[in-house]
């Protein structure tokens, strides 16, 4: 069996990304969840339950009732994964971490949690809580399976099966590797040494590859020599570290690309630039004029054309060449048609302060933070002089990071975050950022912290 806990968030390295599957009850305020696949592992375990019962004690049961108590048996191992995951969770809770779920699937248990402990030994507190568990439980079964024994034969051999399982479970989750619990604890070891989570990661992620590559080789050993099913269990689990190290190096790349590259490297122009002496009359020509209705509070100015945006531009003002402010259409729906002639967009500005803003030297990773933070759709650019030269949006942010990664997406992939305005592909960008600034990957300006 297989119990992890997977880096923060789904944000951040190493993290497993599991379906939400159906709730089915809430504990101390953390939903636990059933992904439609555990119901394979749980056949499987009972079937493998059943013929070492039906081994063990031969004609004592009855064929259904050794069908009965092998899936107590699994049903009880899942309590047990169920514990090991509560531990890290509790421990999480603990640390100030919230936990989104935890959710059982085909390979055990996983807990989703909100973002990355702010410190190594909080991490490090956390990784140790599940296996710790397990390892107590297994003992504490095998201590009490003599005494179950004298009960009932049956009684007694369930509580041996189990109490071996949970001892493998914590020594298994305690390989140095990600995503496994003994991966997350050599991170949060070597970022206590190095002071660098990154180095942390960078190290049990390797580490991670190594056994996941190993675990693969000895599987297909294994299956060519007739292991049946340990063979193909063991090419799984490695199939499935292989897939979580890889998403690590790239969650790594999304990272630093969100360091290295700037605001000015991906800004746009989603904003138009009008003259203070513009009657209302042509600005309402201009909104009858945009495919998308003019929005509120500086939202609200014609849609850019033939980029499939459902997001109007932004309609600055200048008065002979000096920067006023934004108009939207609020003074349109204010005034009566025929003030329109006679009325001027500059008597009826918001200030430019009033639009939320980044400066082009900004790194991309405060534009993701600030988009997300303050659920904005876009952010005005400002020059070193602090005038506007541009603007900033997720589909833009998403794509110059998807191009970090060595991909290009198709057109109508792009049309599609933009008519959202969205990431392309749900990139959380805003969550990595965060998770980022949690984990003190990067310092936030101004004080702002991810929430």
């Amino acid at each position: 069996m297989l119990s992890l806990l997977p880096a923060p968030g789904r944000e951040s390295a190493g993290t497993v990304v599991v379906g939400e599957g159906w709730q089915l009850l809430t504990i101390r305020g953390i939903p636990l969840r059933i992904h439609p696949s555990w119901f394979v592992i749980l056949l499987v375990a009972t079937l493998a339950f059943q013929q070492q019962y039906a081994l063990s004690l031969g004609n004592r049961l009855a064929p259904a009732g050794l069908w009965a108590v092998a899936l107590i048996t699994a049903l009880a191992l899942f309590v047990s994964v169920l514990l090991h995951e509560l531990g890290h969770s509790l421990v999480a809770l603990s640390q100030g971490v919230k936990v989104k779920s935890i959710t059982l699937f085909l390979l055990g248990g996983v807990a989703s949690v909100e973002r990355e402990c702010g410190t190594a030994f909080g991490s490090l507190m956390v990784a140790v809580a599940g296996p710790a568990v397990s390892l107590v439980l297994g003992i504490s079964l095998l201590a009490a399976s003599h005494a179950a024994s004298h009960v009932s034969a049956v009684l007694g051999l369930m509580v041996e099966q189990l109490g071996t399982l949970n001892l493998v479970l914590g020594l298994f989750n305690l390989l140095p590797g990600l995503p496994l619990d003994g991966g997350l604890i050599v991170k949060a070891l070597v970022w206590q040494i190095s002071g660098s989570q990154r180095r942390g990661v960078e190290v049990a992620n390797a580490s991670g590859r190594f056994l996941s590559l190993l675990a693969v080789g000895l599987g297909t050993v294994l299956l060519l020599r007739g292991g049946g099913i340990g063979g193909a269990w063991l090419i799984l689990l490695g199939w499935f570290g292989l897939g979580a190290a890889r998403n690590q190096k790239q969650m790594l790349i999304v990272q630093q690309a969100l360091k290295d590259l700037k605001v000015r490297d991906v800004a746009q122009r989603r904003f138009r630039v009008l003259e203070a002496d513009t009657s209302l009359r042509q600005l309402s020509r201009m909104r009858l004029g945009s495919a998308a209705p003019i929005g509120q509070a500086g939202d609200g100015v014609p849609a850019a054309e033939g980029d499939g945006s459902s997001l109007p531009d932004w309609l600055l003002v200048c008065d002979r060449g000096r920067w006023q402010g934004v108009i939207d259409d609020a003074p349109l729906q204010a005034l009566p048609v025929q003030c329109w002639d006679r009325e001027r967009v500059g008597d009826h500005l918001q200030p430019l302060s009033s639009l939320p803003a980044i400066p082009e030297s900004a790194p991309l990773w405060q534009a993701a933070l600030q988009l997300d933070e303050g659920d904005h759709q876009r952010l005005l650019v400002l020059s070193p002089a602090g005038l506007p030269s541009g603007t900033i949006e997720r589909p833009e942010l998403g794509d110059a990071v998807l191009k970090k990664l060595g991909l290009r997406l198709p057109a109508n992939l792009m049309t599609a975050a933009r008519r959202q305005n969205g990431y392309p592909l749900g990139m959380a960008l805003g969550q990595v950022a965060r998770g980022m600034v949690s984990s003190g990957d990067v310092t936030p300006p101004n004080g702002q912290v991810g929430r």
